[in-house]
């Protein structure tokens, strides 16, 4: 397993080397002495699953809130998605900032996203799926959320969304998101 810095702090890309032979492909997408060796979460709370029948489907900017923000591992188990973080974390040198990748089913890669940022992606075929390894507990109250399409933060996505759910939609712009929501206030 190879994890791999970004340009913003926390936020890793995690690549699953594969092992090959005649019956197929083996590989480990999770493994708690390499995670630890970075610094990241190891406690997975929950498993979640996004299946996005239509390409160009958008979802996000996601986040929970304090005080259980949570981290997450996201990787394309079926399809290709455009991921995107964004830093949300008060005092960071790179607030409102986002990293975005393209993960794929056949790429063995998986986006680590840290507490204090803010998630969505962008499909880019139909019938793509993403898991999600979820490191704090669920809370429904806690969720929250900002434009996937705010100019403050600029997310440069591959193509206009054609579908985007009534609640992103809906949600707020990133300058009005309350300290009270953010990690670190």
């Amino acid at each position: 397993m190879q994890i791999e810095e970004t340009a913003l702090t926390g936020c890793f890309i995690v690549i699953f080397p594969q092992n090959n032979d005649v019956r197929g492909g083996f590989m480990r997408s999770f493994d708690r002495d390499v995670f630890t060796r970075f610094g990241l979460k190891t406690t997975i709370d929950h498993l979640a699953e996004a299946s996005n029948p239509k390409r160009h489907t958008l979802r996000g900017m996601h986040f929970q809130a304090s005080p259980l923000p949570d981290a997450k591992l996201v990787r394309c188990t079926k399809g290709a998605a455009f991921d995107v973080a964004v830093d949300l974390r008060p005092t960071s040198p790179t607030r409102g900032q986002w990293h975005g990748i393209r993960l794929t089913e056949d790429d063995n890669k998986a986006f680590y996203i840290p507490e204090g940022f803010a998630h969505g992606y962008l499909t880019l075929s139909d019938n793509t799926t993403l898991t999600y390894q979820i490191f704090a507990p669920y809370r429904a109250e806690l969720q929250k959320g900002f434009r996937y399409d705010d100019p403050a933060i600029g997310i440069d996505w591959p193509v206009p969304p054609a579908l985007v759910g009534e609640r992103d939609q809906t949600l707020p712009a990133f300058s009005h998101l309350w300290p009270q929501y953010l990690v670190g206030t």
